[in-house]
């Protein structure tokens, strides 16, 4: 699968990188199947309204981003561990701290929390990832973010069959702090490696000069916007617009979930025999097209098909922008794949507020087929950066 390293135990640490980008999952994809039951919960007789619904998953999306910003600098300079344990267990307090929160205010600050640790971890797993193996950086970076998908579609599993079984969001969240704390044990006795390869950081004032690099900035703020502009909105989309029981509205985030994974795996598969950019432009190409069909088609099993399938072709946009950035400036460090990551997520932020925001304008069928302006926009702009 990935190219043996040098560095101790480089196996072990890859495979619990792995476990703590699910761990990173749980953080961001818990929030989307309790929608309506949140609603519900903190709206009162009227519930939320959809920019509120929406503020929530980017109160998730701005810690997330924070953390990233905070602890990129930080890692070069202390490097990875501190980081990643902290990162644990943040997310195993705020999950507490989310179950049993009083009001719509403080669960708002709770998510807020829960994305900083998610936003920790992600700054440093890619980075220790991509030094455990130099040789692939591509299949590396694509095999760990299909982790976050496996993740993701644990953390859908538990949230669906808990609320075909009657249990809350309480349970849910107080469940969920298992992993985290695992692996907080599991982190402890080893090494990381250092965030570049011959501790020479490029800085960061020198990739904001290259022009390319600011092109990848801008792509993957609009791979993460494709990404998460659905993932966020697919159960109550299901629910509310195809007349879906909630259940299956979870049921369809979790296959969008196992979608994602296996697209990331065959991006990592294809590594060597297809240009990087030319997946990532058929990507876009694909999103766009079933963006449209499944914010559109009048039968609801296929706007359903066609939102889960999205899933597969634009898993590949950011972890493969990731790789193709860290093959042209191998000495980014931490840094670089911070700046990256709080692009991607703050494309995050922006999509499904503006998905909720168009919803309660018209409908989430409008709401939904904005998130088609990201792959629309990211197409032509990854030709670009091929070329160059």
């Amino acid at each position: 699968m990935i190219t043996p390293s040098p560095f101790p135990r480089a196996r072990r640490l890859t495979w619990l990188c792995y476990g703590a980008m699910m761990s990173l999952a749980i953080g961001l994809n818990l929030l989307p199947v309790f929608l309506t039951a949140l609603s519900a919960l903190y709206g009162g007789e009227a519930g939320l309204s959809g920019e509120q619904l929406g503020r929530l998953g980017a109160a998730a999306f701005a810690g997330l981003v924070a953390g990233i910003v905070l602890t990129g600098p930080l890692a070069d300079r202390w490097g990875a561990k501190p980081f990643a344990q902290a990162g644990n267990a943040l997310i195993a307090c705020s999950l507490l701290a989310a179950g049993f929160a009083p009001g719509y205010a403080s669960l708002g600050v709770a998510l807020f929390a829960l994305g900083a640790g998610a936003g920790m971890l992600d700054m440093v797993l890619s980075p220790v990832v991509a030094a455990l193996n130099p040789a692939r950086r591509a299949a590396a970076m694509n095999w760990l973010h299909s982790f976050y998908c496996v993740g993701a579609a644990v953390t859908i599993m538990v949230g669906t069959v808990a609320l075909r079984l009657g249990f809350g969001w309480r349970a849910v969240c107080v469940g969920l702090m298992i992993l985290p704390l695992s692996l907080l044990v599991l982190f402890a006795p080893l090494k990381f490696p250092a965030m570049t390869t011959d501790g020479a950081r490029t800085p960061l004032r020198a990739l904001l000069a290259d022009r390319w690099f600011l092109g990848a900035l801008a792509a993957i703020f609009l791979g993460g916007a494709t990404e998460l502009g659905m993932a966020q909105w697919l159960p109550a989309y299901a629910e509310k617009q195809l007349g879906y029981p909630a259940w299956l509205g979870g049921s369809a985030l979790l296959a969008f979930s196992i979608a994602m994974a296996l697209g990331r795996m065959v991006a990592g598969a294809a590594e060597g025999r297809v240009d990087a950019h030319r997946i990532m432009a058929w990507g876009c190409g694909l999103s766009v097209a079933l963006f449209l069909i499944g914010s559109f088609a009048p039968w609801p099993p296929l706007a359903l098909a066609a939102c889960v399938a999205a899933g597969f072709t634009g898993s590949c946009l950011w972890p493969t922008m990731l790789a193709v950035a860290a093959d042209r400036h191998p000495e980014g460090g931490a840094t670089m794949f911070g700046a990256l990551a709080a692009m991607g997520n703050a494309g995050g932020i922006l999509m499904p507020w503006l998905v909720g925001a168009v919803a309660d304008m018209s409908d989430l069928r409008f709401g939904l087929a904005v998130s088609a302006l990201a792959p629309a926009l990211m197409l032509p702009l990854v030709l670009a950066l091929r070329r160059r």
